[in-house]
């Protein structure tokens, strides 16, 4: 008796996976079937026992984007495409310096936060479009952004930068796969406000150095902020959309 044929898997690589919202995708993705590399500094043990061998877990720190772009761009080209129904890569990792104006920060806080915020994504990505591009499957890029990447808001002046930044070399690397006959679809999509721990070191600052602190405290206790597992199944249903690309810049509350 022949047995049944099984479907390929979907390739998932996603940053900040142990954490946050960044767990909450790998969670909800693991459960879909997907095989998920997860790229963070730490690995989550809970999550690796529950998930086996459709998890791997790389601990690396993506201030290094060159050093973790040559590993996943060295796996993937040590792949073969045909087990692969699908490839995806979600910039999801991003990193908060400390809360401060410009002048009072910290040149190393601040080359950080942009390394792991639009460098890391941005070599990724390359690594990921370049080993993928003759597999023959559906291939995305989602970029987590976030408001911030379109207000200004004071003594966030670094990680406002990196997801602004993210935001338009999204638009230029849609421009780049528009023009290729088997191009990925890309998009730099806002999640919303998710209660997260950045949450709290936004509500928590001194409002002397940071005025919207009073603002991130009330969203807390309005009720008005997103859990990290539905705020992943709504950055997860729109992956999912049969447009999703097509608005290179997004927020899932237009929906």
């Amino acid at each position: 008796m022949t047995a049944p044929q099984t479907s390929p898997p979907h390739l998932t690589i996603l940053t900040g996976g142990s954490r946050g919202m960044g767990l909450a995708l790998a969670r909800q993705l693991l459960d879909a079937g997907h095989h998920v590399i997860s790229i963070a500094r730490q690995t989550n043990a809970g999550l690796q026992a529950s998930a086996g061998s459709a998890l791997e877990q790389w601990t690396l720190d993506l201030s290094d984007g060159a050093a973790a772009a040559q590993q996943l761009r060295q796996w993937l080209q040590a792949q073969r495409a045909a087990p692969w129904a699908s490839a995806t890569l979600i910039n999801n990792a991003g990193v908060i310096p400390a809360i401060a104006p410009l002048s009072a920060s910290d040149p190393l806080e601040l080359a950080r936060a942009l390394r792991v915020g639009l460098e890391a994504p941005m070599l990724l990505s390359a690594a990921f479009l370049g080993a993928t591009e003759g597999w023959g499957v559906p291939r995305k890029v989602l970029n987590i952004s976030s408001g911030l990447g379109r207000r200004a808001m004071a003594s966030q002046s670094a990680y406002c930068a990196a997801k602004a930044g993210m935001d338009h070399f999204t638009r230029c690397l849609a421009l780049d796969e528009a023009g290729k006959p088997h191009g990925a679809r890309v998009c730099s999509l806002a999640p919303g406000v998710i209660d997260t721990d950045m949450q709290v070191q936004l509500r928590s600052a001194e409002p002397a150095h940071f005025p919207d602190a009073g603002n991130f405290a009330q969203l807390k206790a309005g009720g008005l902020l997103t859990s990290p597992d539905e705020a992943a199944r709504r950055v997860l249903a729109w992956l999912a959309r049969p447009d999703f690309g097509q608005q290179p810049v997004a927020d899932v509350r237009d929906a």
